[in-house]
Order: structure tokens, then sequence, then C-alpha cells
């Protein structure tokens, strides 16, 4: 009964005789329990009986207490706690080799157990308990993650927060990873074309967005590699340019990550243009986007762990108002809050109800802030520093 499950079907989904066997029995606990029991307490009887005659023969009716005294010792010793502890510290060196003997005594006996169960079974259903409602092994979200937690040197320390990230992907939306509306970088074919061409050749994208005019007026996403030939030749014209693109792909906001990795996978894309509900573009998200929350950070700049943080001299932390807080949390180990606003100029502006002037300070949980820049109604730079917990 101590026996991990899952270990348990694996190694019976390997090919392990004995746990095929135990695994069978253990799909009806209820059978083998009664099984068990029926030889336990045969035997424990047997044994008194016995005692009991050994006893009188020797030492007449005065020796049926020492007797008694003498099997429970025994009993204890050899036939509960010593094989039990053992079995319990080693389950699957009893279990493999006892399920040989069980199996077949289960169907010797089954008639006399089927009898014993259906006899408990209408006690248990007087007291209002049902042995088909009990409980099985699936584990739920959060139990899963302490396994994966608890696991310890079976799962290097990396796959094991991969693992979680993957768990925590349905609580976590294209909102919260995708680049704000403010921060793409597309192509406006209204532009003039030297200007269109040096987008292009300094692009650091290799997907931009083409529009005209606005970004709600977006046209489609165009590939870079699919125009750099001609680019190259000097062949590259606004027509060939936008016969290139892809109609775009639109996200609704608040798709759960996990649904849109799947979304991603079915349509055969790696970019999307999140929408609300009215149709207006918020902001964009990549396939790159979604595992990164799997696996980190793909990259980063040399010496920084965010390349939106600059770490000053005197310990404290100079940060972009554009950077995303679930960034932040994860690359400086920040409790930055993350129910609201996604990045920091949002929880700033949240905070204080208006957009703030440069020198104004605010505390965030254990994080002081000072606003150092803000520009076009926004944020641009806050000075972070950790506060000592008094």
């Amino acid at each position: 009964m101590t026996l991990n499950r899952y270990r348990l079907r694996h190694k019976a989904r390997a090919g392990h005789r004995g746990a095929r066997i135990a695994d069978t029995l253990l799909r009806r606990p209820d059978k083998l329990i009664g099984l068990i029991l029926l030889g336990n307490n045969l035997v424990n009887i047997l044994a008194a009986s016995l005692t009991t005659v050994i006893s009188m023969r020797i030492a007449g009716e005065s020796g049926i207490a020492a007797g008694a005294l003498i099997l429970t010792v025994v009993l204890l010793i050899f036939a509960e706690v010593t094989p039990k502890t053992f079995a319990a510290l080693h389950p699957e060196r009893i279990a493999f080799p006892s399920a040989y003997i069980y199996y077949p005594l289960l169907k010797v006996l089954g008639p006399l157990i089927w009898l014993l169960n259906g006899v408990t079974h209408l006690i248990l259903y007087m007291f209002g308990l049902s042995a088909r409602k009990a409980a099985n092994d699936a584990l739920s979200r959060e139990e899963l993650r302490t396994v994966v937690a608890e696991a310890g040197s079976l799962i290097p320390r990396k796959h094991q927060r991969m693992l979680l990230s993957i768990l925590d992907l349905e609580n976590i939306t294209v909102d919260d990873v995708m680049v704000p509306r403010s921060d793409i970088q597309g192509l406006d074919l209204n532009d003039d074309w030297d200007e269109i061409l040096r987008q292009v050749q300094t692009s650091q994208h290799t997907r931009v967005p083409l529009y005209r005019d606005s970004l709600d007026n977006i046209i489609g996403i165009l590939h870079l590699r699919k125009v750099i030939g001609d680019l190259a030749h000097q062949r590259l014209t606004p027509e060939a340019l936008e016969q290139a693109a892809r109609d775009p792909y639109f996200v609704p906001e608040g798709t759960p990550l996990n649904t849109q990795l799947l979304n991603f996978q079915r349509q055969n894309r790696r970019f999307g243009v999140v929408v609300d509900e009215y149709g207006d573009i918020q902001g964009l998200v990549t396939l790159a986007d979604i595992l990164q929350e799997i696996v980190g950070e793909f990259t980063s700049a040399p010496g920084n762990v965010n390349p939106d943080v600059h770490t000053e001299a005197d310990g404290t932390f100079v940060v972009s108002g554009s950077a995303n807080l679930r960034d932040l949390n994860r690359t400086m180990n920040w409790d930055l809050p993350t129910d609201g606003p996604k990045t920091l100029n949002g929880l700033v502006v949240e905070t204080l109800g208006d957009i703030p002037e440069p020198g104004i300070t605010l505390n965030i949980r254990q994080y002081g802030m000072t606003i150092l820049q803000t520009a076009e109604n926004t944020v641009r730079t806050v000075r972070i520093r950790l506060l000592v917990p008094d």
C-alpha cells in the first residue's frame, strides 16, 4: 500500500512482471486488504490458540497470562513492527515478490473475499459511505507542483523550473508577455521609401508588421528573409514588399498562454497581433515570448541580468519604465505585484493615480522608487532601491 503508484505504473509499462501483478492487485485495494487481513487474522488467532494450549500443558491455567505476554512481544517484533517497517522503507522489495503469492490466493479465495467485502460495503453504506466515491490517484495542478518541487536530485533544478513554468502557463495570458503597442516597431508603407529601406536594413527583428498611417490599419506581417535577396540586388519595391507580407494573425487579449501555444502550433504561426474586444491593437505576441516563459531568457546583454535594468555603484537599479514586471521578477528575483499593470510605468502611474514629475518618490512593497525621467505622459526611467525591513 506504500508503493509509489506512478513508479509502479512506469515499471509495469516497462515490462516488469511483478509490477504488473502488483498494479493489478492495487486496482481493487478493498479485495487486496480483505485477503491480507483474512490471512493475518487467521494466523494471529491460530497462534493465540496454540499458545493457550501449550501454556496450559506446561504451566496450567497460570501459564496462560505468561504465554499471552510472550506471544504479544513475539508478534509485535517479528510479525508487525519489524516486517512492516522494512516494507514501508523498501516497498518494492516486499510487494513485487508478494504479488506472486497474493494473486493466486485471491483467485482461490475470491468467493470468500467477495462475501466479506459485500458485508463491509453494506455496513459502510449504512453510514453514508461508498467505496466507489473514494478519491482516485489523479493529481491536481498544485499537487503536481509539489511533486515536481520535492523531486530533489531526481530532476535537475533547471528542469524543475521549466516543468513548473509549464504548469503555470494556464494562469498567464498573452497580455502578460506581449510587446505593448507603444513598443511595436513596424513599417509604415506611407513613409518615404528611403526611410522604409533604412528601417528594413537596420531592423533588429526578423518579422515586422506592415501598416498604413496607423497600426490599427495593419496590412500584414513581413518576414525580412523573404525580401533580403531583392534588397541585396536593389530590386525591392513597395509592391514587392507588400506582396511578401503574410496576412496578420489576430489573438484576443486575455488568451491563456497554454491555449495560444497550441493555437500557434495549429495555425503554423509564430507571430500574433493582440487585439481587444473592439479590434484595437494592444500589442504583439510571439512563439519566442511563450517559450521564454518556459525556459527563461534565451539571451541577455553582457554584464546585465536584464537589459532594462542597469546596476549603479551604490547598489540601486535604474530601470526602464517599459520593463515588464514579470520579466523583472523572474530575472532580478524581485516580488513586484503583477495582478494589475504589466509594466513598471503602469504600476507607478496606477499607484500614484497620476503622471508623476521627476524626483517623486514612492514605496511599493519592499522597493523604494524614485522617478528619474518622464516624457509623453509615461514614466521613462525609475531608480529602485531595496528597502531594509525594520
